[in-house]
Order: structure tokens, then C-alpha cells, then sequence
């Protein structure tokens, strides 16, 4: 019997549903089809652990091909699989669960597994008719699916953690003293503690060199932007990433010239956000070459699948732009969020982690 959770079978329902509906609707920054740019699906493929399976259509029929065999499937039987288990995620409220009349379904083709297989950075591809060039372009998507809890974008590490220095030293007494809150929103009341001692933060660095080098690769200002918009974040009620880059913009810690309201800020967040979703780690030296997952499929909670691709990429940037936000990681796994000493100068840590809304 297969379990998984509410994000693993939303896997399967995107493979039910996208064959079922033999066609893709862009999304807009809001989560909104783009009723004008549609995509008829040519076919989609899907790695299993015996090899890729293909499926395509014969008029009324889904054709199956994988691993030596084929199977013939009538389409109304994916669109009738498709209602029922959306129905049964919506409603499920267990962290894992099996679906037995789904998982006879699939395996009636040779489907064994509700996840693509995991050396495969693409969830799936698919192959989609562009009516605008008249071409077939082969597209490699993850899923991330609204029906369960919200996924990171980019997920805490030491790798994530960003180091400022106090720009006076403390006594080992108050130290101690902002060190020792531990109030539900400690980061935030640790920082007031430093602020109402006269004293702010420099930022020196992200702790890990490779994570600087990444950032920097893509925009060598980047680093010093993560670290006001991070800070920022730790230090207000903001949390989107749209209105954290809003007020750093007001703010214009990096004194660029916008008398001509050049977006310096929101596009460089773009970028980084884009490069995040194809691949870039913080873990990983980022060469720029792109993996695979050229976009995502939104599955939203009443069942939609919106498509955003870097082949769409305005409209994929903004989705990552308007859709996403900072939230606070774990202090003790990651080891942020206290006062520290070395060589006689104090130092505190904060930390980046993406999730989207």
C-alpha cells in the first residue's frame, strides 16, 4: 500500500490532471489563469523506477509507453480519477494517507510510485505546443502544490546565515542579559535589546563563502541587499518579499540613483529568486546553468494548475516575486540569533529562509 502526503499525491493528481485536461493555462503574479495563453500538451513524461513513461493521445484514448510495454487508457477514466482524488485531498486531514482505488489506477499502467523518481530534478516534463513559433518545446516543471502546507523556496542552513558586527562592544552583563530572552519572537526583542543600548549592526558577511560567491555571481551587490532586507525583516512587521523590497527601495541603503525610478532593488530580487527556483544552492557553488526544472505547476487549492516557466519568464518572476516571503528558521539548528565574541568584538547572526505564502 502507498502512503504519502498531501504535496507527494499532489503529484499524482498533476500527472491525472494534466493528461486529463490535455492542456496548460499560464498564471499571472496574482494566481490567475492567463485566459489567452494556453498550451495544448503534446505529451507529458514521467520518470519511474524502471525507466521514463511516456503518454500521449490517440483521439479518446491516453497512450502509455514505458519499459517495453503499452497500455491504452480512455481519457474519461483520468478525468474521472482526477475529481475523486482531489476530493479526497481537500478533505484529508492525517499527515500521511493511502488512496487504494488512485494507487489501482496507476498501477493499471505501470505506475508504482506517487513521486517522480528522486534523482530526477524535474517532477516532469512536458511536451507543449506553442502557438505563437509553432514549435514543441520539451519542459521540465516541479510541483508545488497549495493543497498541503507551503513549501520553502530556499530552505535555512548555516549556509543561509548572515554575520553583522555590533558597532560597539557590550559588557559580558548585557551580553548575557539580551542572550538569555526567550520570548516567542526572540530574534525580534534580542535585536531591541542591542538597538536600545545605542548600539546597530554592520554587516560583514554571509557566513559561508560559497553562499557569498553564489550571490555575488548573479549581482555583486546582493549580498549587502540580502543582509538590509533580512535585517529589515527581524527588525519590523514586514515579511513578503514584495514589501520588504518595497521599503528597502524607500529606504535606498545602497544610495543607487532612482530619480528615473529604475527598480534596482525588485529586479535584482528577481533575479536571485529565479536562480533559487532553478537551482542555485547556497550549499553548492552556482555556475548559472540552469537544471532541468525550467518552472513550476502551481496546484492550487481548488484544484487548478497554473504553469510558470522561464520560457514565460516575466511572468514567472513575478509569481516567485508576489508569492513568496522570509520567515525565522530554527536558532538552535542553525546557530543564529546570539551575541558572540571574537577578538574582542561582539557579532550576531541572522538567518535567510524563502517560504512560499
Amino acid at each position: 500500500m502507498i502512503t504519502g502526503n498531501k504535496g507527494e499525491w499532489s503529484e499524482v493528481y498533476t500527472l491525472l490532471k494534466i493528461i486529463a485536461d490535455r492542456q496548460l493555462y499560464a498564471g499571472d503574479s496574482n494566481l490567475n489563469k492567463i485566459e489567452t495563453l494556453i498550451f495544448p500538451i503534446i505529451k507529458v513524461l514521467r520518470e519511474e523506477s524502471d525507466g521514463t513513461y511516456e503518454f500521449s493521445y490517440d483521439n479518446d484514448l491516453v497512450f502509455i509507453r514505458g519499459n517495453g510495454e503499452e497500455f491504452r487508457v480512455p481519457i474519461i477514466h483520468f478525468q474521472k480519477h482526477t475529481i475523486s482524488l482531489l476530493a479526497k485531498l481537500q478533505k484529508e486531514t492525517c499527515a500521511t494517507f493511502s488512496i487504494p482505488e488512485i494507487e489501482t489506477f496507476i498501477n493499471s499502467f505501470n505506475c508504482r510510485s506517487i513521486k517522480a523518481k528522486s534523482s530526477i530534478k524535474s517532477d516532469i516534463r512536458i511536451v507543449i505546443h506553442d502557438q505563437r513559433t509553432g514549435t514543441n518545446p520539451e519542459l521540465g516543471f516541479s510541483i508545488k502544490s497549495q493543497l498541503g502546507s507551503p513549501s520553502t523556496l530556499l530552505n535555512a542552513g548555516k549556509t543561509t546565515n548572515l554575520i553583522y558586527k555590533i558597532n560597539t562592544n557590550l559588557s559580558e552583563e548585557q551580553i548575557n542579559a539580551i542572550n538569555s530572552i526567550d520570548t516567542k519572537s526572540k530574534i525580534k526583542d534580542r535585536l531591541k535589546g542591542i538597538f536600545n543600548y545605542g548600539n546597530f549592526l554592520d554587516f560583514i558577511k554571509p557566513e559561508s563563502s560559497i553562499f557569498e560567491n553564489n550571490l555575488a555571481l548573479i549581482d555583486s551587490c546582493l549580498p549587502r541587499i540580502i543582509a538590509e532586507i533580512v535585517l529589515l525583516f527581524f527588525t519590523s512587521d514586514f515579511s513578503k518579499i514584495s514589501d520588504l523590497v518595497t521599503e528597502i527601495t524607500h529606504k535606498n541603503p545602497l544610495n543607487y540613483n532612482l530619480e528615473n525610478n529604475h527598480p534596482f532593488y525588485e529586479y535584482k530580487i528577481k533575479r536571485l529568486l529565479t536562480d533559487i527556483a532553478l537551482g542555485m544552492m547556497p550549499a553548492t557553488v552556482w555556475k548559472g546553468e540552469l537544471d532541468a526544472t525550467g518552472g513550476y505547476l502551481i496546484v492550487k487549492e481548488n484544484g487548478d494548475i497554473l504553469c510558470y516557466h522561464i520560457y514565460n519568464r516575466n511572468e514567472f518572476e513575478d509569481y516567485l516575486f508576489y508569492n513568496t516571503k522570509l520567515e525565522t528558521a530554527s536558532t538552535t539548528r542553525h546557530n543564529f540569533g546570539t551575541i558572540y565574541k571574537e577578538n574582542e568584538e561582539t557579532f550576531f547572526k541572522l538567518n535567510l529562509q524563502i517560504r512560499f505564502l
